[in-house]
């Protein structure tokens, strides 16, 4: 089974569409904020997650039943892929529905394996992993620059390592990102 979370007005074919709002009349209406969701342990193959988790879990143990929740339902293996706007860009701060930046950060903080890493080099990183008892590793990461910025990478203007800079330390550079988060 495939979940299409907060799909709005983008449904997708072969999933099972799921949106708070039945504007747009999906297959199941469901507020993401409410856990249990409707779906069996291990079920899932794969969840989309398209502009929707940087809107849910203002509280932050809401999100973090929201994680628990989707590592519950997705099958060992099972892959969510998470777009959300770049902390770093208007497109973020300009939705007053954005509650929290979903970064590869973040995500990182739910991987045992880093939580090992963390604590064996002496970091401060939250092991959250380990409190929720979830596993989920960010196995890639594409972040889609903004127009001015990809032409002149594209043109040579700028190498990686000028884009890389850009990227840390700019605003609107980075337009969307894309990650795919595999369940351990």
């Amino acid at each position: 089974m495939k979940l299409n979370l907060g799909c709005g007005q983008n449904k997708r074919e072969g999933f099972i569409n799921i949106d708070k709002y039945p504007t747009f009349s999906p297959d199941v209406v469901w507020d993401l904020e409410q856990t249990p969701y409707p779906f069996e342990a291990d079920s899932v193959t794969k969840i989309a997650a398209t502009h929707v988790l940087e809107h849910v879990g203002q509280n932050t143990d809401v999100f973090l039943g929201i994680i628990k929740e989707l590592h519950q339902i997705l099958m060992p293996g099972g892959t969510i892929e998470i777009k959300a706007p770049h902390y770093r860009g208007d497109g973020y701060w300009g939705d007053p529905t954005h509650v929290r930046p979903i970064t590869p950060t973040i995500m990182g903080l739910f991987s045992k394996k880093n939580c090992r890493m963390f604590a064996a080099r002496g970091w401060p990183n939250t092991p959250l992993a380990d409190y929720l008892d979830v596993d989920l590793e960010v196995e890639s990461v594409a972040m889609a620059l903004m127009p001015p910025w990809a032409e002149r990478f594209q043109s040579g203007e700028i190498s990686q390592a000028d884009l890389n800079y850009a990227i840390n330390t700019h605003w609107n550079v980075v337009d969307e990102i894309t990650m795919i988060v595999r369940k351990v």
